[in-house]
C-alpha cells in the first residue's frame, strides 16, 4: 500500500490522507457551529458508515481492522483501516512533574489505541492516517489531493466535517530565508554551477531495501499544556495522533515513526525559551543531552511549544538524527490543527534525517510543493531530493541508530511478502516470483530463509552464510573512529561506535567530538578545498565582532549576535589560502574580508532560518588550551565529560569507546577491560560491551544463543586469570582489542 502526498505552499498546512473530489462550498455553512468551520473556505457535512459483511452499521469500539463507507463530492468511497501497531512500543513512557517539580514516570497501557492507517479501495497510491477515538479525525490523501475529516460538534448522528486541506485558512509561515535575503548577498559566484552527475542521473529511486525506524521522543512545553486546559490525557492523545500522521508521511521513504516517549512540562518550562529560535534550539538540545537521553533511549527529540518566532515555524539541525548532542528540533504549535502542525514536525524531523530544503533544486514530488520546501505550507509529499538526501545520510553512516528493529512483541503490522522490503516478521524478501527464482537464499512465497541459508542480505552475509566473527565490515574512517566487525551470528555489521568525546587527536592539538577530530584546517578544507587552512586569530576577531550574516556568534532573538573577543573563534569560520570555490548542491554566498596581511574568507549557505549554518565553527573545536566551542562560546573542555585518563588506566595504550551498546554484568565478577597493544588484562570497575564479548565468543567457541552471556560469564569464572592472559595473548598482539566503557 502506498502513501500519499500533499503540498507545502505558502502557509503551514497539513494536507495528507486519503480522498477524492472537490468539496462543495455551498454545503455545511448552515449545518455546524461557526467556530469549528470559521477557518474553512469550503466544507461538506457527511455521515460515515462502518462496513460489515452483512450491512452498514453505526460505529462501535475500535477493532484491529475496520472499513468505512464515505460519501463525499458526489462519490462513494470505501476506506480500509488497520490499527497502527508499530506506533507505540509496550514500554511507551509519559513524563510529567508534580507541584514540587519532582519527575513522575507513567507507563500507560494503550496498545489497544484508536489510531489507524489505511487506504481507499480501488485508488492507487492512496493513504489514510486517522483516529476513531471519538468519531473519525484525521487526514486522507488521494491523487495528490489532501483532505481532512473531523466530527461535527454537538452532532448526535455521527456527522462529520469533510474538507480539502487547501481550503484551510492559515497564516503564512516559513522556515527558509526570503528572496530579499538572497538579493542582499555581498559576494556571490555569478557563474551558474553546471549540473552535477547526480543531478543529471537523478531518478525516482526505490526506497531503501531495509526499513528504518525513528524512535521519536516528543516534549510539550508548559504554555502548550496550559492551552490544552492542563489536560494531560488530551495532550497525550494529540501527540499520539501527531505521531500517527508522521508515520503515514514517512512510510513512503520506508521510514517508520515509533513514538517511544512523551514529556509534558506540567510545572514550568525546564529551559529558557526567551530569545530567537536558534537560542531555544540550543537550550533544548543541551537539556536533552544532559537529562533526557539518560532516561529514555531515542533517535530524535522534538520540542512542541506554543511560542512563535515571527515567521519561523521551527528549527532543527541537519543530519544529526543519531547524535547525542544535536538530534533535536523545535516546532511552533499555535492556533492551528494537529493535522496542519504535522507538516511542520515532518519538515524539522526531515532536517535531522539529513534532508535539506528543496528550494532551488531539481526536485519532484507530484505536487506543487513538497514537505522540505522552505515555506512550510502543509505538503504531504517528500520529494526525490529528500529521498536522495536521506540515502546519502545512510551511505555516510549517519543513520545507523535507525536500524534498531522493534522487538517482535512491539511490532504488529502485517508484512506484505513480495514488496522487496524486509518487514517485521519476515526473514527476507526477494520481490516478485520471477526475481526470487534467482535468489539462492530467500524463499519467495513465504519470505523465509531457505533451509540451507543463514541469511539473505546484509554487510555480514555472504553466499547465504554469516561471515566469520571478526571479519571487518565497517572500516575506521578517521582517528576518532573505530572499526566494526561481524560477530559471526548476524547478517548486520555491529552498531557504529566512535571514540569518546574529549579524546585528544591531531597530535594533541584537537579533540574528538561525535566521531570526528574537530579542528579549523579540516573544516576549511571541507568548504574551500584541500589547500585551504584556518585564517589567523585576528580574522576571527575582526569579522565576528560585526554581528552580521558573515560574522557572528549566532542569534540573540532575531538579530545576529556579535562575538566577544574570547568567543570569536567559535563564530563564523574564517579561512585563508583559498584557491577553489565551494561545490555544493546549494550555492553559498561568499565574502572575502581584507585582514592583517591576509584575506579572510567566509560563507553563508542560506539554508533558511530553521537550519543552523554549516559555515559556523563546528561544536567541539578546540578554541584555546583546555577549551572547546559550545553554543558559540569558548568554554572549558570539561563539559565533554571525558573521564578516561589513558596514561593512568590504560598505560597509554588504550582508548575509550563513546557509546555503551550492550552492558553485561559478569556474574559477580568485576567486568574486564582488554587493552590494545598490551598483554595485560585489567579488572576494573567498568562494564564490557558487546563489541568485546562478541570477539571473545568467536575466539573461544561460545555459542551466542539465549544463554550465551551467562555461559560466557561461567566460562570466565572457571578460568584462572593467568590462563586467561595466556589464551588472549595472541589476540591482544593482533591490535584488534579495544578498551571499552
Amino acid at each position: 500500500m502506498g502513501l500519499g502526498a500533499g503540498s507545502l505552499s505558502g502557509s503551514l498546512g497539513f494536507q495528507w490522507l486519503l480522498f477524492l473530489g472537490l468539496v462543495s462550498p455551498a454545503l455545511g455553512a448552515a449545518r455546524s457551529g461557526f467556530q469549528q468551520t470559521s477557518h474553512l473556505s469550503s466544507y461538506e457535512i457527511i455521515t460515515p458508515w462502518r462496513l460489515t459483511r452483512e450491512r452498514r452499521e453505526a460505529p462501535r469500539p475500535s477493532s484491529e481492522q475496520v472499513s468505512y463507507v464515505i460519501q463525499a463530492e458526489g462519490k462513494e468511497h470505501i476506506i480500509h483501516l488497520e490499527r497502527n501497531k508499530d506506533l507505540l512500543p509496550k514500554d511507551f513512557v509519559v513524563y510529567t512533574y508534580n507541584n514540587e517539580g519532582a519527575l513522575i514516570s507513567d507507563y500507560p497501557d494503550i496498545q489497544n489505541h484508536c489510531h489507524y492507517r489505511g487506504y481507499v479501495e480501488g485508488i492507487y497510491n492512496s493513504s489514510i492516517a486517522l483516529s476513531d477515538c471519538f468519531g473519525l479525525r484525521g487526514l486522507l490523501h488521494i491523487e495528490n489531493v489532501s483532505y481532512g475529516i473531523e466530527p461535527l460538534q454537538n452532532s448526535s448522528h455521527f456527522e462529520h466535517v469533510f474538507y480539502r486541506m487547501d481550503d484551510v485558512h492559515r497564516e503564512p509561515v516559513k522556515c527558509g530565508v526570503s528572496n530579499k535575503d538572497i538579493e542582499e548577498e555581498i559576494v556571490k559566484d555569478e557563474e551558474e554551477e553546471p549540473p552535477s552527475v547526480t543531478q543529471l542521473l537523478r531518478r525516482r529511486r526505490a526506497v531503501l531495501p531495509q526499513t528504518r525506524y525513528v524512535e521519536l521522543f516528543i516534549v510539550v512545553d508548559k504554555e502548550r499544556y496550559d492551552m490544552m486546559g492542563r489536560n494531560q490525557t488530551a495532550v497525550r492523545e494529540e501527540m499520539i495522533r501527531l505521531a500517527n500522521y508522521l508515520d503515514s508521511m514517512y512510510i513512503m521513504l520506508n521510514i517508520r515513526i515509533v513514538l517511544v516517549g512523551l514529556e509534558i512540562w506540567t510545572n514550568g518550562n525546564l529551559i529558557n525559551i526567551i530569545g530567537g529560535a536558534g537560542d531555544v534550539l540550543g537550550n533544548f538540545v543541551q537539556w536533552r543531552e544532559k537529562f533526557l537521553i539518560t532516561r529514555r533511549r531515542h533517535d530524535s527529540a522534538q520540542l512542541v511549544l506554543k511560542k512563535g518566532f515571527g515567521g519561523t515555524a521551527g528549527m532543527a539541525f541537519v543530519g544529526t538524527v543519531c547524535s547525542r548532542s544535536h538530534a533535536g528540533g523545535i516546532n511552533v504549535f499555535g492556533q492551528i490543527t494537529v493535522e496542519t502542525f504535522a507538516s511542520i514536525v515532518a519538515h524539522e524531523l526531515g532536517h535531522n534525517l539529513g534532508m535539506n530544503h528543496d528550494d532551488g533544486r531539481d526536485c519532484y514530488c507530484g505536487a506543487k510543493s513538497c514537505i522540505m520546501n522552505s515555506g512550510a505550507s502543509g505538503s504531504r509529499n517528500f520529494s526525490t531530493c529528500s529521498a536522495e538526501d536521506f540515502e546519502k545520510l545512510t551511505l555516510n553512516k549517519g543513520g545507523n541508530c535507525l536500524l534498531n528493529i522493534p522487538k517482535p512483541d512491539e511490532a504488529y503490522s502485517a508484512p506484505f511478502c513480495g514488496n522487496k522490503l524486509v518487514d517485521p516478521g519476515e526473514e527476507c524478501d526477494c520481490g516478485t516470483p520471477k526475481e526470487c527464482e534467482l535468489d539462492p537464499c530467500c524463499e519467495g512465497s513465504t519470505c523465509k530463509l531457505k533451509s540451507s541459508a543463514e541469511c539473505a542480505y546484509g554487510d555480514c552475509c555472504q553466499d547465504c552464510w554469516f561471515l566469520p566473527g571478526g571479519t571487518l565490515c565497517r572500516g575506521k574512517t578517521n582517528e576518532c573512529d573505530v572499526p566494526e566487525y561481524c560477530n559471526g551470528s548476524s547478517q548486520f555489521c555491529q552498531p557504529d561506535v566512535f571514540i569518546q568525546n574529549g579524546y585528544p587527536c591531531q597530535n594533541n592539538k584537537a579533540y574528538c567530538y561525535n566521531g570526528m577530530c574537530q579542528y579549523y584546517d579540516a573544516q576549511c578544507q571541507v568548504i574551500f578545498g584541500s589547500k585551504a587552512k584556518a585564517a589567523p586569530r585576528d580574522c576571527f576577531i575582526d569579522v565576528n565582532s560585526k554581528g552580521d550574516r558573515f560574522g557572528n556568534c549566532g542569534f540573540s532573538g532575531n538579530e545576529y549576535k556579535k562575538c566577544a573577543t574570547g568567543n570569536a573563534l567559535c563564530g563564523k569560520l574564517q579561512c585563508e589560502n583559498v584557491q577553489e570555490m565551494p561545490v555544493f548542491g546549494i550555492v553559498p554566498a561568499i565574502i572575502q574580508t581584507p585582514g592583517r596581511g591576509t584575506k579572510c574568507w567566509g560563507v553563508d549557505f542560506q539554508l533558511g532560518s530553521d537550519v543552523p549554518d554549516p559555515g559556523m565553527v563546528n561544536e567541539g573545536t578546540r578554541c584555546d588550551v583546555g577549551k572547546i566551542c559550545r553554543n558559540f562560546q569558548c568554554v572549558n573542555a570539561s563539559v565533554l565529560n571525558y573521564d578516561c585518563d589513558i596514561q593512568k588506566k590504560c598505560h597509554g595504550h588504550g582508548y575509550v569507546i563513546a557509546i555503551r551498546i550492550v552492558t553485561v554484568t559478569m556474574a559477580g565478577l568485576p567486568p574486564i577491560v582488554i587493552l590494545q597493544d598490551t598483554e595485560e588484562v585489567w579488572t576494573v570497575d567498568l562494564h564490557t560491551t558487546l563489541l568485546w564479548l562478541s570477539r571473545l565468543r568467536t575466539q573461544h567457541g561460545v555459542r551466542e544463543d539465549a544463554d550465551w552471556v551467562s555461559g560466557l560469564a561461567q566460562w570466565i569464572k572457571d578460568l584462572a586469570l593467568p590462563e586467561l592472559r595466556c589464551r588472549l595473548q595472541k589476540w591482544l598482539k593482533s591490535g584488534i582489542a579495544v578498551a571499552v566503557v
